[in-house]
């Protein structure tokens, strides 16, 4: 399987789908729906709606579980646990749409930084809840490297690798955006044949800023020629709107292809 491009845009999840019709016109051939906010996929009506969509444009579809206030590391137990449910419901909806879906991994509150090893076991425990009940659905679960802030989990290779370690069903996204923010980017591509899924945006290396490609400061020709070589399979442009979607798309064919 060759690169293939798709779009997405956490900016709209509270706003109306029509945008995505454009997508193809552009020349992506598919969407990560953004499963958040009013986009989530617990409510039946928009995984119709997002079905429909994929229908008459011939968009495939991936996923994104939502994150937003979720801690799937916290360690108060209510809300581990409520984290944990809407991913599951997220699947439930995805396996409608998809067989693969993306996930964050939690981050470290204050008491958590008192409790390294514990909040490591909480994510690894909901990680593998997550990663049987994905299987039994017909849908596999990547997690994703994040971003410079100190508090997350997951920001370098060695991390995520040693997190996804003998956990049923799962693999990682590489998101070369967050790894430039850590200054990770070479060190990322080192692994790039154990990723599964890719997203790619841009930004300065100091904060995730989600830009155009070739708006920031990463070696797109680099990464492209890499990704190119070792790489085949999805790879995610995430931008905030249809103009950054077409610039983007226009780096990607000249590097990655």
């Amino acid at each position: 399987m060759s690169l293939r491009p798709f779009f997405s845009a956490s900016s709209k999840i509270w706003e109306d789908r029509g945008w995505v019709s454009s997508l193809p016109d552009i020349g992506y051939e598919g969407w990560e729906v953004m499963a958040d906010g009013s986009s989530t996929l617990e409510k039946k009506e928009n995984v119709k709606e997002v079905a429909e969509i994929a229908a008459s444009t011939d968009l495939a579809l991936t996923v994104h579980a939502p994150y937003s206030d979720l801690n799937l590391a916290s360690l108060n137990y209510p809300i581990w646990r409520e984290s944990v449910r809407q991913v599951l419901a997220c699947i439930d909806g995805a396996a409608e749409l998809t067989d693969r879906v993306t996930v964050h991994p939690g981050y470290l509150s204050p008491m958590g930084k008192l409790l390294p090893d514990k909040v490591w076991n909480l994510q690894k425990s909901a990680l593998a809840e997550i990663g049987k009940y994905a299987a039994d659905r017909g849908v596999r679960v990547f997690l994703e490297n994040m971003g410079g802030l100190k508090e997350v989990l997951c920001r370098f290779p060695d991390e995520i690798l040693g997190m996804i370690d003998g956990v049923e069903n799962t693999g990682f996204t590489l998101d070369i955006g967050h790894a430039h923010t850590v200054g990770q980017v070479r060190e990322f591509l080192a692994v790039l044949p154990q990723a599964g899924h890719m997203h790619i945006h841009d930004n300065h290396g100091t904060a995730d800023q989600h830009l155009a490609l070739g708006e920031g400061t990463i070696p797109w020709e680099e990464v492209g020629r890499a990704v190119a070589r070792t790489y085949r399979g999805i790879v995610v442009v995430e931008g905030r709107n249809l103009d950054e979607a077409r610039k983007s798309l226009a780096v990607f064919r000249r590097w990655f292809l």
